[in-house]
């Protein structure tokens, strides 16, 4: 019997009234996951635990507004949570190379490199002031004067010294040379060289016993240098921590309750004391060819290199990084270059995604991420160590040993929520040991959810949450039961709402278009088909060509009159964006030989290994049924004619049984009616996807050739809850021109097909004279003993 609608036409019929808004824009905001019960409740559970390894991988196929989603749940709970301290890096004054890492409370990062930019500033001010003071002048030429007055002292000791002696002491660039006085002058040595022998011997004589008090006077000398040198140092020290202690102080005052920060600045005070003549520009050096920009500023080593900065922060940050590369997760050192090579320091510390989301939930995309694989073991890595270290890519590799920064590592406490497919997960989970240590919880998202008036509801609140946030006109009641019944249409079945909200989202889109070009205030359902309708037109040509070949006889398709071995199956084309379906003839042909069933699509690597299996079951069937007191002793053959790809699925094996069955019955097959659904072993006829498609695609072509009231779809019973038809479709079957026959087993099917009866079997073992089972029967057993007369 043909399928009845129930009643108001359909069961996926939505009505106004059910929405139970007048208008989306009546409708409050909300952050509530629709339709994700089951995804929610494992969100919970692993952002409530705190331990490592409860990271959380979000499964769900594209569309089904996973990111938005999760997004959003986290934005909302990471409201309620403490806002992360900040992070600085400072110079390590002991080894520049291992730059250290500050914790600042929130907000407190961006005050401290202020409060540093300016303290740099005001000690520049306030050395220069006090060392052009005039008291530091005073105290400075005390120092030098007293000890420039030992020096006299030690002078004049070596001068009367020599003088006894009959030398003079005379200072010239190169040092102190000793010259002997003969007749009250000083000679040279040329002179002396023409003195008599005893007097030679006797001036070098005394000349060395001179020149060993005159080394002990310039060991005192030397000591004098040092000694004023000490003292200035020491008066530069004092008179400059002077000047720093009330700068420092205010620092200490604001920012002394952090320890790190407390230690910090003793070593910058340290380090200036330290360095005094480049700050003050005493030790400028100068390059031999100068050129611009090459300057070295003595107190960039004590600046302050904010990375992570919260202050506008509240709460916890939700970091969505669309681009996990290994730079942007983790970071990277910056360089520059300068006279051909490359120089870097602390300052050129750049944070990644992951340290920005310290303290709070990082959201990855899993493909990207995987593409990768340096990002995706140091992202293994961090989580496992709870630290961030910001490395070198091409030290990380060993590609290149250089001299680089290694900054202090960071810790890490974030909850990191991959985004990817079941299929990933999949993978990851059975290839990767570390990653089921790591992601311990899934949040699967489903693509569907029930249809009740709670979720039509809350199809509404989507509806209305995305008028809001992308300044779309509001849709009225009729509107939204019109995306409501598009829902169910990409569901595929009538008990159930499909969750891919990006599809539905891009026909709201279109359809608020339309309104805009009208001028109404509101989307209408009229709005809504048209934005439909327009999108299947932008997507059919390939089905408007197959229709018209069909049409015009390239492809040889009945949709009247009768055929022996001959039906109409079904298939459904994907072309990505459309799918639509489309009816092939099957044919079978039978004849005496022991080959079986032969199935020619895999004959010539046209099936694909599901349709093989579809084919093989059939030979179970024929075997159960008809062959349990004589062997099966045929040939026959099965084929999709005018198929030029790949035949797959076993969706067609139905079609392809009841093919055979009229070859060997004798009896013809309504060529008005199309069949799908597969067959199992024992007659049952199983669900298949893609009903919709198949039953539209076959009355496009029975309108386009002219319908007669015969024609119809067989479809299985289990899937007349997937029924979610166009009102054309509908229309015709009300008025009778097209019809649906569900049917739950083969015998239902062939009788539709036939008009024969199927018969049941006897208690012998025959089935019922005249049945389609009777005259399969009988021509197998004349068959089996035919084949007797040719022995193998």
């Amino acid at each position: 019997m043909p399928w009845e609608l129930p009643p108001e036409r359909a069961r996926w019929r939505c009505p106004p009234q059910l929405v139970g808004y007048g208008c989306t824009e009546e409708i409050p905001p909300t952050r509530e996951i629709i339709g994700q019960a089951r995804a929610v409740r494992a969100l919970q559970f692993g952002l409530r635990v705190k331990r490592r390894g409860f990271n959380i991988y979000v499964a769900g196929h594209p569309g089904t507004g996973r990111k938005t989603a999760i997004l959003s749940f986290l934005e909302e709970l990471a409201e309620g949570m403490p806002t992360p301290p900040d992070w600085c890096y400072v110079n390590n004054f002991k080894d520049p190379s291992r730059p250290r890492a500050l914790r600042l409370p929130p907000g407190k990062g961006v005050a401290f490199k202020r409060a540093m930019e300016a303290f740099v500033e005001e000690m520049r001010r306030e050395l220069r002031r006090v060392f052009e003071s005039e008291e530091y002048a005073r105290r400075r030429e005390e120092v030098l004067k007293a000890v420039e007055e030992e020096r006299g002292r030690l002078r004049r000791e070596v001068d009367e010294t020599a003088s006894k002696e009959g030398f003079v002491v005379q200072r010239t660039p190169v040092g102190l040379i000793i010259a002997p006085i003969v007749e009250g002058r000083p000679i040279t040595d040329r002179e002396l060289a023409h003195l008599p022998e005893p007097i030679r011997r006797e001036v070098a004589r005394r000349k060395e016993a001179l020149e060993e008090g005159l080394r002990e006077a310039l060991r005192r000398f030397r000591e004098l240098d040092r000694r004023a040198k000490r003292l200035l140092v020491k008066l530069d020290r004092e008179v400059a921590r002077y000047a720093l202690t009330p700068l420092l102080s205010e620092l200490l005052e604001e920012y002394g309750d952090v320890e790190e920060v407390r230690d910090y600045l003793k070593e910058v005070e340290e380090d200036i004391l330290e360095n005094l003549p480049p700050i003050l520009g005493r030790e400028k050096q100068e390059a031999p060819f100068p050129l611009p920009g090459m300057e070295e500023d003595p107190t960039r080593r004590y600046r302050v290199n904010l990375v992570v900065d919260n202050s506008e922060l509240e709460g916890a940050p939700t970091i969505l990084e669309l681009s996990p590369t290994y730079k942007r997760l983790f970071g990277v050192v910056e360089k520059v270059a300068k006279m051909g090579a490359l120089f870097t320091d602390y300052t050129m510390i750049r944070a990644g995604s992951a340290h920005r989301a310290n303290g709070g939930f990082l959201i990855l995309p899993v493909e990207p991420l995987l593409s990768d694989p340096l990002a995706w073991s140091t992202l293994k890595r961090a989580i496992m160590n709870e630290t961030l270290e910001i490395e070198d890519i091409v030290e990380r590799l060993g590609l290149l040993s250089t001299k680089t920064l290694r900054p202090e590592p960071i810790p890490f406490d974030a909850k990191v929520i991959l985004i990817g497919s079941p299929f990933l997960y999949l993978l990851l989970y059975n290839l990767d040991r570390e990653f089921r240590e790591l992601f311990k919880v899934k949040a699967e998202f489903d693509t569907v959810m029930d249809r009740n008036p709670e979720n039509v509801k809350k199809y509404a609140c989507f509806v209305s949450n995305l008028c809001r946030k992308e300044g779309l006109k509001h849709l009225d009641a009729s509107a939204v039961a019109a995306v409501v019944e598009y829902g169910c249409r990409l569901a595929g079945d009538q008990r159930k709402l499909s969750t891919r909200f990006a599809d539905l989202a891009d026909v709201i889109r279109e359809a608020s278009f339309y309104a805009e070009e009208e001028g109404t205030q509101y989307v209408s359902r009229r709005h809504v088909e048209k934005a439909l309708e327009e999108k299947v037109y932008r997507s059919n040509l390939m089905q408007e060509r197959v229709r018209e070949m069909i049409e015009r006889g390239f492809l040889l398709i009945d949709v009247e009159g009768e055929e022996v071995g001959q039906v109409n199956g079904l298939a459904v084309i994907e072309l990505g964006d459309y799918r639509f379906g489309r009816p092939n003839r099957v044919t079978a042909t039978v004849s005496l030989g022991r080959d079986g069933i032969i199935d020619i699509e895999r004959e010539a690597k046209t099936g694909g290994p599901i349709h093989t299996k579809g084919v093989l079951i059939l030979s179970g069937f024929l075997s159960e049924r008809y062959a349990q007191q004589v062997p099966l002793s045929l040939s026959a053959r099965l084929v999709f004619e005018q198929s030029y790809s790949e035949v797959e699925g076993d969706s067609a094996s139905s079609a392809e049984l009841y093919a055979l069955l009229s070859a060997l019955s004798g009896r013809p097959i309504k060529q008005g009616i199309a069949v799908t659904g597969s067959v199992n072993q024992k007659g049952e006829i199983q669900a298949v996807r893609g009903i919709n498609e198949k039953v539209e695609g076959f009355y496009e072509v029975c309108k386009a050739l002219g319908l007669n009231g015969g024609q119809g779809v067989i479809i299985p019973e289990s899937n007349v809850d997937n029924l979610v038809l166009r009102d054309e479709v509908l229309e015709a079957m009300e008025k009778g021109l097209f019809h649906i026959y569900p049917v739950k087993t083969v015998d239902e099917g062939i009788e539709i097909l036939t008009g024969v009866k199927a018969g049941e079997r006897l208690p012998d073992g025959s089935y019922e004279e005249g049945s389609i089972n009777h005259l399969i029967q009988r021509r197998l057993i004349e068959m089996a003993e035919r084949i007797k007369e040719y022995p193998d």
